[in-house]
C-alpha cells in the first residue's frame, strides 16, 4: 500500500506551509508516530508525524518550498519492495493527487491512505495487505495470511489477527486495533532548539518575497479591515508602578508582565472588554488570556499568550513570559500558545514611542497600545506645578461589542490600579 503525506493544517489560520527540513530521506524506514518533516506554519516550526509505518519512497516537495495546505508532499510505501512502484507512480502522474487533496477540506493528518478500501480478508486490488510485523509473525507461526480477516485500517491484517489465528491472546494495547482514518495523530512535538539564522543583508533595489510570518500578518490585517473599530486614549501616571518595578526587577519580574497583570486584573471588572464578536453574538471567554505582540527577527509578528494572566502571581507570569518569548523567536510555540488570546497588548514604549494606535487582531474585541513613560510637568488641583512620570495608552475596540463608555470605564479603572494600587499586582 502506498500512502500520501500531506501538508497539514497546523493552525486554524494556516492556508499554506513551508518545508523547513526533511527528517527522513528517500528509502528511510518510518515508524508510526515518528517525525518525518519539519513544517513552518504561519507562526511556528512544527514536527509532523507519520500515521503509518513504512518507507519514504518519494519526496515531492523539497525543503525550502512553500505549498498550500492539503498538497501531497511525499509518498510512503508500506514495504521496501513497493518503493519502486511508488516512484513510478509519482513520475507518471505527480500532480493529480496534490490537486485532489487541495480541493478537500484542509486535513490535519500527516499521512492518509489513498487507495480503495480492502475486502474483509485484507486483499486490495488482488494483493494481500498486512503490516510488516504481521507478516513476520505469520512466517514465524506458519500462518497463511490469505486465510485471515484483517481488523486494521481498511481491512489491513495486523499482528493481533495473526496471534488470534495461532490461538494466542494478543497483548493489550493502549489503542484500538482499528484506527479511525479521519483522525490520525499529527500532534507536533517540541522543535529542535536550533537558533534561527540571521537574515541576509538586503541590497538596495532588491525585491524580497514575504516570509510565511509576514504573509500571515497580511491576511490578518485584511480581515481586520472588515471590523468597525474606534480608539480611546488615556494618560496614566506610572510613578507607583515604576517604584514597584525597581523593587522586584531583580527577582526576574518584567515590565511586560506587570502591564499584562494590570490589564488582566482590570478585565475582571470589565468582562465585555475581554469579549469578542462571533456568529452574530458576543462571545464571553471563560478565561482572561493576554496576548502580547512580539516582533520576529526575520520579519513578521507573533502574539504569545499569557493564559489566565489574572490568576498567576507576578513571578510565575514573568517566568512564563520569558519562556514564551524565547520559544517564539525560535519558532517553537504550539498553536494554543499564540492563538488563544482574548485581549492584546502592543508596547512600543521601549522604543521611545509616545503614542500610537494598534490594529485589532482577528478574533479579539480589543487591543491596548502602550507608549513610553516620560517625565511630564503637571499641575495638581491646587494649581501647583510638579513633575510626574506618565504614559499614554490607546485602546482599539470592536464597536460591535464595546462602546465608548465601556472602553473609557476600563481605562479609568486600569489607571486607578496602576496609580493607586500597584502593589496589588504582586499578590
Amino acid at each position: 500500500m502506498i500512502n500520501e503525506v500531506f501538508m497539514p493544517a497546523l493552525s486554524s489560520t494556516m492556508t499554506e506551509g513551508k518545508i523547513v527540513s526533511w527528517v527522513k530521506s528517500v528509502g528511510d524506514k518510518v515508524e508510526k508516530g515518528e517525525t518525518v518533516v519539519v513544517v513552518e506554519s504561519d507562526k511556528a516550526d512544527m514536527d509532523v508525524e507519520s500515521f503509518y509505518e513504512g518507507y519514504i519512497a518519494v519526496i515531492t516537495v523539497p525543503a525550502g518550498e512553500m505549498v498550500p495546505v492539503g498538497t501531497a508532499i511525499a509518498l510512503v510505501a508500506e514495504t521496501e519492495a513497493e518503493i519502486a512502484t511508488a516512484q513510478q507512480k509519482a513520475a507518471a502522474a505527480p500532480q493529480p493527487a496534490a490537486t485532489a487533496a487541495a480541493a478537500q477540506p484542509a486535513p490535519v493528518a500527516a499521512a492518509i491512505a489513498v487507495e480503495a478500501p480492502a475486502s474483509s480478508n485484507g486483499a486490495r486490488s488482488g494483493r494481500m495487505v498486512a503490516s510488516p510485523r504481521a507478516r513476520k509473525l505469520a512466517k514465524d507461526l506458519k500462518i497463511d495470511l490469505n486465510t485471515l480477516n484483517g481488523s486494521g485500517p481498511h481491512g489491513r491484517i495486523v499482528a493481533e489477527d495473526v496471534e488470534l489465528a495461532a490461538g494466542r491472546t494478543p497483548a493489550p494495547t493502549s489503542a484500538p486495533a482499528v484506527a479511525p482514518a479521519p483522525v490520525p495523530a499529527t500532534a507536533p512535538v517540541a522543535a529542535r532548539p536550533a537558533p534561527t539564522p540571521a537574515p541576509a543583508p538586503i541590497a538596495p533595489g532588491q525585491q524580497v518575497p514575504l516570509t510565511t510570518f509576514q504573509n500571515a500578518v497580511v491576511r490578518n490585517m485584511l480581515v481586520s479591515l472588515e471590523v468597525p473599530t474606534f480608539h480611546v486614549g488615556y494618560t496614566i501616571t506610572t510613578d507607583s508602578l515604576d517604584k514597584l518595578y525597581k523593587q522586584i526587577k531583580s527577582k526576574g519580574v518584567t515590565m511586560t508582565a506587570l502591564l499584562a497583570k494590570a490589564v488582566a486584573m482590570t478585565l475582571q471588572k470589565h468582562p465585555l472588554v475581554n469579549a469578542s464578536f462571533a456568529n452574530q453574538s458576543i462571545n464571553y471567554p471563560s478565561a482572561i488570556n493576554v496576548a502580547v505582540a512580539v516582533a520576529m527577527d526575520d520579519g513578521g509578528l507573533i502574539t504569545p499568550v499569557l493564559q489566565q494572566a489574572d490568576q498567576l502571581d507576578i513571578y510565575s507570569l514573568s517566568r512564563t513570559w520569558k519562556d514564551l518569548v524565547e520559544r517564539a523567536r525560535a519558532k517553537q510555540l504550539q498553536p494554543d500558545e499564540y492563538s488563544t488570546g482574548t485581549i492584546a497588548i502592543s508596547n512600543l514604549g521601549m522604543f521611545g514611542v509616545d503614542r500610537f494606535d494598534a490594529i485589532l487582531p482577528p478574533g479579539m474585541g480589543a487591543i491596548l497600545a502602550i507608549g513610553a513613560s516620560r517625565p511630564t510637568v503637571v499641575a495638581n488641583k491646587e494649581g501647583m506645578m510638579g513633575v510626574k512620570t506618565q504614559m499614554q495608552v490607546n485602546i482599539t475596540c470592536d464597536h460591535r461589542v464595546i462602546y465608548g463608555a465601556h472602553a473609557a470605564a476600563f481605562l479609568k479603572d486600569l489607571a486607578s490600579l496602576i496609580e493607586t494600587n500597584a502593589p496589588s499586582l504582586t499578590l
